[in-house]
C-alpha cells in the first residue's frame, strides 16, 4: 500500500501502521479514510497529502 506525505508538516500516514490518533486500524488505505480526516499533526485536510514515491 501507498504511503501519503502532508505537504504543510511533512507528517507520513503509513496504511500498513494505521494512525492511532486518529483511531484508525493498521491495513486501513488513504483512499478510504472519510473525506472529512485531517493530519493528526497539523490539522491540515486530506485534500493536502500526496503520494510518497518508494
Amino acid at each position: 500500500m501507498k504511503k501519503w506525505r502532508c505537504t504543510v508538516c511533512g507528517y507520513v500516514y503509513d496504511p500498513e501502521v494505521g494512525e492511532p490518533l486518529s483511531d484508525l486500524p493498521p491495513g486501513t488505505p488513504f483512499e478510504t479514510l472519510p473525506d472529512d480526516w485531517v493530519c493528526p499533526m497539523c490539522g491540515a485536510p486530506k485534500s493536502a497529502f500526496e503520494p510518497v514515491e518508494e
